[in-house]
């Protein structure tokens, strides 16, 4: 009697402890849904990766990855990580900009140095990414992961321009939410038109539009330079991303979870990094190749500028709308002077 007792305990025992195994299971390994503006070959999509793979080699949670077009445009993927559907977003700082209005910081014309060099130092050391944006981004219900270059922007049109007086009067697409895209080409002389991405491609092809802003690896990927004769490097910005959690989520990780998120943007920011510059130039490579009769143009120092006058009113304007916009910018600016002096 007393060895069958024994056995009784030992099976009641037993199915404690996988109960409890479950319960840990359960608790521990969770799935995380993390939507982006691009798709998984994309740059947003390259830090994806990288920062799904560092969780899951690094813990039992698993992160499903939801491309462009999957969860809607950029402004319901914001709302949904906001509201905590999503765990974290990929997304660009110009379609951040109408939420988050300091995120226009990273639109301004004329601001950001072309030199790759300079751009990884600016992105890995800058003040305003690390110390400044951070307290922001909370109010908003987000914490901030990452911000990174994805490549310099460059403008297809059907018409070659190399001056303000050349863009009087055309229809050039910037994406919404982003005032200050509106207010650049304002200035540059055409009219802007905000057009998600989803319309745009039919834009170009029923002439709705004269032309748009992307940087190369996202003009060669979509055949924009089949629907468009000439690509112009202005040197005018570069096309820049976030990625961010959803501000309650993160807090109510477990500390460990929290070091896991945090080690996993360090190395996908590491990644791409070096990946962006790679998709940039091969992008250009190819369209080279592929598309020989398309004519790619870079403004001369002289030509550029009537375009970086023309770009001191956005920065003035931009600077008067906030003491916050004011102090980043000014921030900004020691930073990428720091980034110019120890580039390496």
């Amino acid at each position: 009697m007393k060895h069958f007792m024994s056995l009784k305990k030992l099976n009641a025992l037993l199915t404690g402890c996988l109960l409890i195994a479950a319960t840990s299971i359960s608790v521990y390994a969770a799935e995380w849904k993390y939507a982006m503006g691009e798709g998984e070959s994309d740059p947003q999509g390259i830090y994806a990766t990288a920062f799904k793979d560092f969780i899951q080699e690094n813990s039992r949670h698993t992160i499903k990855i939801y491309p462009v077009g999957s969860l809607g445009e950029e402004a319901d993927m914001l709302e949904q990580t906001k509201a905590g559907i999503l765990q974290f977003l990929g997304q660009s700082t110009g379609y951040m900009g109408g939420t988050i209005p300091e995120m226009d910081l990273f639109t301004l014309p004329y601001v950001m140095p072309t030199d790759t060099k300079q751009l990884d130092y600016f992105f890995k050391n800058s003040k305003v990414i690390n110390e400044m944006l951070p307290p922001i981004f909370n109010q908003h219900g987000l914490e901030l992961l990452s911000i990174f270059p994805e490549g310099e922007m460059a403008v297809t049109t059907f018409e070659p321009f190399h001056s303000p007086a050349d863009l009087e009067g055309k229809k050039m697409r910037v994406m919404p939410g982003s005032p200050i895209l509106v207010e650049t080409y304002q200035a540059f002389g055409a009219s802007p038109v905000p057009m998600t991405w989803g319309d745009l491609i039919g834009a170009l092809k029923t002439n709705m539009v004269d032309g748009q802003e992307n940087p190369t690896v996202w003009i060669e990927a979509y055949g924009l330079d089949h629907l468009t004769n000439v690509l112009t490097y202005t040197g005018h910005g570069h096309f820049n991303a976030s990625a961010s959690a959803n501000k309650a989520f993160f807090d109510g990780l477990s500390e460990r979870d929290k070091k896991l998120v945090l080690a996993a943007a360090e190395h996908a920011h590491k990644v791409i990094l070096s990946e962006a510059q790679k998709l940039d130039a091969y992008g250009l490579g190819r369209i080279v190749r592929t598309n020989p009769d398309f004519t790619i143009v870079t403004l001369t120092k002289e030509e550029r500028v009537p375009f970086k006058e023309a770009a001191k009113e956005v920065q003035a304007l931009f600077a008067s709308k906030s003491d916050s916009n004011k102090k980043l910018l000014d921030q900004m600016m020691a930073d990428l002077k720091e980034a110019e002096e120890n580039a390496e």
